[in-house]
């Protein structure tokens, strides 16, 4: 869902990019908060199955309200087919993302453990093979979502106004995940289901709350100092308990820096699919939708993962290199930021293909001569020639009112923040210019908008497809249509009933006016004097160039996340490795909050700016967790954990003492006070 999600923001509910960038990291962030919910609820109260069960409906339920809030047809539609009540649709969407964020985050941390509890201690192999599997999985399905999901996206559906078919995009996913959960809930009494036995994510932070307090209570005292601040909780906890604390909060530490490296990594379904959508898809033997090119991702996923474990690893091992896990972290961070490093270069030569869009106090014009000869045209400071049914080379900027001239005529014209074609028609005698208005805006999602210019004797209608130009009279303009790319047949019709085919094949993103001069006629050859003025070039930066920033950035994924998962594992004690699980999530919310902060507060005219910054955000982030890596001591959690689990029954004894010597004091403190109250009320009695 959250391949299309970005372009259903943008194309859909009409937000500009940076506010749709923003809610879909606001989104992310959620979706990545609400593990810890759903880890507390499962452990301590309704157990891994329910919790799955439960939050999937509310999952469901979330994706559901998403389809229904995608179709425009439950409002009426404006002429420009957007819906006509859009907070509706809005209210819908902001409903339907926060139940799906609390579902998927809530199911997140319960469904691979759920599928480790299906084993036994001894099948240590079985459950190996489950957790490959398991992962494939994860990777298999984003493969083929983010191929399936823009395709549906891509479809046409409605009753009144034809649009993409966002219900589809959304409403698929619904239904899967509704067959999904019935699948999982005819299976349960085959599971192996453990009952909840407290969280211990919770008594974790109660032991660092006492520890805080007891340390802040005791502050100035006489108390002997602790070597840990952690050893202030003592006197409620054992020893092997807090020896764990530390051990997950040595690792916490150490997560400090990571949100940074998913600050990037997740600008892949924001930033860097609205960059493809001002490139080329076609790949020839396929045509690529901006949202598809996520499939890259999950692709060399599947490929680097075997890559590094068999090849990879394995030489560095064989060349008595210590590329220990922190090391490997390190290098995934720095892989990252060379990926936005390559992201920024590909923006440079997209924004040098971009038209320059005029400014609010800027004007600009391009000139058409419909008249059969040459013209020489004075605009301003500018001084060129037209030939007949031509328009000049490119936009012409003025600031402020011009003087137009043309033969022996004079205009005065006066354009500001607006795009113009100024044509330039015989009317008996005299010359006359007729101003028209162009687009500000490059075609969204790849379309081509295309316009008529009638320079023909009488009405003319033209179709292509479904859309309709309507009628356009003489020296006339009809509006814009926006035609899909590839092969388009353009049908001009007059009253009489005459035909003529223009056949057109179109890219992405581009803009024309075809003119059709007085010449025109119909028959065989009808489409030869028809000609074409580029009023906004296609795009001409190949999507194969994300490959190279989609690869870095895939590398650093596999290199960072996987090391990092498998070094928090083996850092962590037995039993709280689902709380450095839920703290590792933890860090991809944090980094999706960065990008909020970061993008809102940098406000960079350019988009290749802003990656550049980023890059170097986590560059420097980067040098700090290597410095952090380099102080760090590895830690074999088993020992430590078997140590002090052979001191803790003598802990016990030590504790059960010192609370018998307290209570044996507190006695003789008050029989002495007694006595000494006993003393005074006798004195009290003689006087």
């Amino acid at each position: 869902m959250r391949a299309v999600l970005v372009l259903y923001f943008k194309y859909f509910l009409r937000w500009d990019d940076d506010f749709a960038t923003t809610i879909y990291h606001t989104f992310v962030a959620l979706c990545y908060l609400t593990p810890i919910l759903g880890a507390i609820v499962a452990d301590s109260w309704l157990g891994k199955f329910k919790t799955i069960v439960y939050l999937s409906i509310v999952y469901t339920l979330g994706q559901v309200i998403m389809a229904i809030s995608a179709i425009h047809d439950i409002t009426d539609a404006n002429k420009d087919g957007t819906p006509d009540n859009m907070a509706l649709h809005v209210a819908l969407s902001m409903v339907g993302l926060i139940l799906i964020a609390l579902g998927t985050g809530g199911i997140k941390p319960c469904v691979a453990a759920f599928g480790g509890d299906q084993f036994e201690d001894h099948q240590e192999k079985q459950r190996s093979t489950f957790f490959s599997i398991f992962y494939l999985s994860i990777n298999a399905g984003s493969l083929l979502s983010t191929v399936i999901t823009p395709i549906l996206r891509a479809q046409e559906c409605g009753i009144h106004v034809k649009q993409q078919c966002y219900p589809l995009a959304f409403g698929v996913p619904a239904a899967l995940m509704v067959v999904a959960l019935i699948v999982f809930i005819i299976g349960s009494g085959m599971y192996n289901k453990t009952a909840p036995q407290g969280n211990i994510m919770v008594k974790v932070c109660k032991c660092i709350g006492f520890a805080i307090k007891n340390r802040f209570r005791h502050r100035g005292s006489e108390y002997p100092k602790r070597e840990h601040w952690m050893d202030w909780a003592d006197e409620k906890y054992d020893k092997l308990l807090i020896a764990q604390v530390k051990m997950v909060l040595k690792v916490l530490f150490l997560y400090i820096p990571l949100p940074m490296f998913w600050a990037l990594f997740d600008q892949q379904g924001s930033r860097w699919t609205i960059q493809a959508t001002t490139m080329d898809g076609n790949f020839g033997f396929l045509i690529i939708q901006p949202d598809q090119m996520q499939t890259v991702n999950p692709i060399l996923i599947l490929i680097l993962v075997p890559v590094m474990d068999s090849v990879l690893y394995p030489l560095i091992a064989k060349c008595k290199l210590n590329f220990t896990p922190l090391k490997r972290m390190t290098v995934g961070m720095f892989l990252a930021a060379l990926a936005f490093l390559a992201a920024a270069l590909v923006q440079i030569q997209i924004d040098k293909t971009l038209p320059n869009f005029p400014s609010a106090t800027e004007g600009q014009a391009k000139f058409i001569n419909m008249i059969n000869r040459p013209l020489q045209i004075t605009a301003g400071n500018y001084e060129f020639p037209l030939e007949p049914f031509r328009a000049n080379d490119d936009y012409l900027s003025f600031n402020g009112p011009f003087m137009l001239t043309v033969e022996s005529t004079n205009y005065l014209v006066n354009l500001q923040g607006t795009r113009n074609t100024i044509t330039i028609v015989q009317d008996g005698l005299e010359l006359r210019s007729i101003l028209f208005n162009d687009i500000t805006t490059k075609p969204e999602q790849g379309a081509n908008a295309i316009r008529f210019l009638n320079g023909f004797g009488s009405v003319l209608n033209i179709t292509v497809g479904t859309s309709e130009f309507g009628n356009i009279t003489p020296n006339n303009m009809s509006t814009y249509v926006n035609v899909p790319r590839g092969n388009s047949v353009f049908n001009i019709n007059n009253n009489a009933g005459s035909n003529c085919a223009l056949e057109k094949t179109l890219g992405f993103g581009s803009s024309y006016t075809l003119i059709i001069p007085s010449s025109f006629a119909f028959g065989p050859n009808c489409a030869q004097s028809i000609q074409e003025v580029t009023d906004i070039k296609p795009n001409s930066i190949h999507m194969a160039w994300q490959i190279p920033q989609y690869f870095l950035m895939t590398a650093g994924e596999v290199v960072f996340s996987v090391t990092g998962l498998e070094f928090s594992y083996s850092q962590a004690p037995s039993n709280m490795k689902s709380v450095l699980q839920a703290g590792w999530l933890l860090t991809v919310a944090v980094g999706n909050i960065i990008v909020l902060i970061v993008a809102e507060a940098a406000k960079l005219p350019n988009q290749w700016a802003e990656y550049i910054l980023f890059a170097s955000l986590l560059l420097l982030v980067c040098i700090v967790f290597a410095i952090m890596a380099y102080f760090y001591t590895y830690i074999d959690p088993v020992k430590i954990e078997a140590h002090f689990a052979h001191m803790e029954p003598e802990d016990k004894k030590k504790k059960k003492s010192l609370e018998r010597d307290s209570v044996e004091h507190h006695r003789e403190d008050s029989s002495s006070s007694d006595s000494s109250s006993d003393e005074e009320e006798s004195k009290d009695t003689k006087i």
